[in-house]
């Protein structure tokens, strides 16, 4: 994909042309037939992790129970043989999720009140998984931005900005995810007020994520804090925790794609979140 076709790709994507009004045909740059047949031949990496009972979660919530209501007849799984059916225990925040404004805010907007034009964006990595590695209890600083800025051009408007850590390399361990000292403190990697207020207040980035179990560093956390993420959601914007694979993507130039279910008055879900980004010329593309 060349940079003028994905350039055009963000455009119209983050343009929300693809809601149009009820014709019986598109035509010209109205149609997006050629986007589709482009991002076939696209890379797509998955940003999510796998949920099941056990996963790292928030000390307060419990584990998620999964229950098989119907399923095939014993030792057949043939067509007209019966279907599977499980029922699902868990809370909003759970696995790889979306924090809605209403999660901290009372009065802000909900899972079903989250725009489908906020769930395609720009995606902005933002690597310091070589300072996390030195430091557990790092956190982003503005000249990690600077140092992004100055190689990709300043932060896109609307963009999806997510630090990369390597934390998700501990999934599924709980006890590594949390990393806690001798006297119950957490040490992993956050977000810093400076720079969450350059993003939000001068980028107008529409959403951030983290591989982390939370926005605010872990040594904030242990104290039962959460400042970084009360100021996201009282933004009116919305965030993505534990994210994924961010290894696999480019810093710039990538599209990500945020789903996740419609709950009426929803405090937060798991979502499946994955990135696409141009594949290098003369490579087979591989879908993760």
């Amino acid at each position: 994909m060349s940079d003028e076709i994905l350039h055009l790709l963000i455009i119209i994507l983050s343009a929300g042309l693809m809601v149009c009004s009820p014709v019986s045909a598109l035509s010209g740059d109205q149609n997006l037939t050629a986007v589709w047949e482009t991002l076939q031949n696209s890379t797509y990496v998955d940003l999510t992790h796998t949920f099941e009972p056990g996963i790292p979660h928030w000390k307060g919530a419990p584990d998620e129970r999964v229950e098989t209501l119907y399923s095939y007849e014993p030792g057949n799984g043939t067509l007209g043989s019966g279907f599977y059916m499980q029922d699902y225990s868990h809370v909003g925040q759970w696995g790889t999720h979306v924090d809605p404004p209403a999660h901290f805010i009372k009065g802000l907007r909900t899972l079903d009140q989250i725009s489908p034009k906020e769930m395609i964006l720009p995606l902005v990595v933002i690597d310091i998984h070589q300072k996390v590695q030195k430091n557990p209890d790092y956190v982003v600083s503005m000249d990690d931005i600077r140092a992004w800025e100055q190689n990709h051009g300043k932060t896109p408007n609307g963009s999806f900005v997510a630090i990369r850590t390597d934390w998700s390399k501990r999934w599924p361990d709980q006890d590594a995810m949390q990393n806690l000292d001798q006297n119950g403190t957490a040490h992993y990697p956050g977000w810093s007020q400076e720079v969450l207020t350059y993003l939000y207040e001068q980028c107008n980035i529409t959403a951030s994520g983290h591989e982390t179990t939370d926005t605010d560093p872990g040594l904030v956390v242990s104290r039962d804090e959460y400042p970084l993420e009360t100021y996201i959601l009282s933004k009116d914007k919305y965030q993505v925790e534990l994210l994924t694979n961010l290894d696999q993507v480019p810093e710039s130039g990538a599209l990500v794609v945020v789903s996740f279910p419609k709950p009426r008055d929803g405090s937060g879900f798991p979502a499946r979140v994955f990135a696409i980004y141009p594949a290098p010329k003369g490579t087979v593309t591989d879908n993760h």
